[in-house]
């Protein structure tokens, strides 16, 4: 801590920290100071550095650099999957609170190893599904919470894009992912849905797993971030399971999980969300054509079948509002509950069951078997 301050270290200056965590940071100065900056680029870490860090603040390549840093207090790791587990554990044994971006990691094994870390250290830990802060998921969230929808028993988890394959970094790339458009934006529709059903108890994951379009060059025509190389693309392009969870005395709930890159679809459906439960249902749509607040609740009342909306209130002259971005949002709530204890919105058993069930869903597919947990 400086001046009341904590101090954030970034290891990974890329997308991600531009993107989300850099803009973010930088709006809450009253409670931290970007004090270190590492990447294994250099040059992306020192204009990282130079654009919005502390006066002084370090910029090395090299995390165990940080880490040796007694001034730094939190570590933000912003990497490749395959890197979040070594530097995660090696921030608990240096004494940092962690923020790990999604997915936890890329299999189970490693993911435990993170738990294990994080319990040994007394630090705080938390993962970066930064969609929990969107208004229409906190509205959704509430309704549920007030028992508007009942016991839901059944739910889908969009990620499905036509044509949005990332042509940058190292998203095609198996060995530092881990895989492709399951684990990088159906982690996120998956940690929603679960965290609306509040089950983090699967029973068994079925999943099919598909290459079929990352090789074809004519399929990269109409790509939202241009054509990607057929020829370096190691990773899934859409996949697809069926989670059962507990349920004690009932029938146990099920998820449907869908999620591509590349898929012959009329539409686009991300990190979105659909609930069945006895009392009502809940779409939530959003994607590459949907508004930012699309959110219905479906049920039956005095009669009829309802659809409620969020309104649009519209918009006032000179005033924008004073609404966050989820990223700011999930920031200031994090370095709250390292500042003044408490639990983070995302806890690390959450995020654990996330990447167990992802992982099961890609040995289903492998083995053609249902994975019984």
């Amino acid at each position: 801590m400086k001046d009341g301050k904590l101090q954030v270290a970034l290891v990974g200056c890329g997308g991600i920290a531009r993107q989300k965590h850099l803009p973010a940071l930088s709006k809450l100065s009253g409670k931290c100071e970007l004090a270190a900056f590492c990447d294994i680029i250099e040059e992306r870490a020192a204009n990282a550095a130079r654009e919005f860090g502390a006066a002084g603040a370090k910029v090395c390549t090299d995390y165990k650099e940080v880490l040796k840093d007694g001034r730094i207090d939190v570590v933000h790791v912003l990497t490749p999957n395959v890197a979040h587990a070594p530097i995660t554990v090696a921030a608990f044994e240096a004494g940092k609170h962690v923020l790990c971006e999604k997915p936890m990691a890329h299999n189970t094994e490693d993911a435990q190893k993170m738990l294990d870390a994080w319990k040994k250290s007394g630090k705080q830990f938390t993962i970066g599904y930064q969609n929990r802060f969107r208004p229409e998921i906190r509205m959704l969230r509430a309704a549920v919470e007030a028992g508007e929808l009942g016991r839901i028993y059944f739910g889908k988890a969009h990620a499905v894009r036509r044509r949005a394959v990332p042509t940058w970094g190292v998203f095609p790339n198996k060995a530092l992912q881990g895989g492709g458009p399951l684990i990088d934006i159906g982690t996120h529709a998956l940690d929603i849905t679960l965290w609306m059903m509040d089950n983090y108890s699967p029973q068994s994951v079925s999943g099919s797993v598909f290459y079929e379009l990352g090789h074809l060059r004519q399929a990269t025509e109409g790509n939202l971030f241009g054509p990607w190389d057929p020829e370096t693309y190691e990773v899934e392009d859409s996949a697809f399971g069926l989670i059962k969870l507990a349920g004690g005395a009932a029938r146990g709930p099920a998820i449907f999980l869908e999620a591509s890159w590349a898929l012959n679809v009329a539409q686009s459906r991300e990190a979105s969300v659909t609930l069945c439960g006895t009392l009502a249902g809940a779409e939530v749509y959003s994607g590459m054509k949907a508004g930012s607040n699309e959110i219905v609740i479906n049920r039956g009342h005095h009669g009829q079948l309802t659809e409620e909306r969020i309104s649009d209130s519209g918009e006032i002259a000179y005033f924008a509002g004073g609404a966050e971005e989820p990223g700011t949002m999930e920031a200031r709530q994090w370095l709250d509950a390292v500042l003044n204890g408490g639990s983070p919105l995302v806890t690390p058993e959450q995020a654990f069951t996330v990447t167990k069930i992802l992982e099961a869903l890609y040995k289903s597919a492998e083995s053609g078997k249902e994975v019984v947990f």
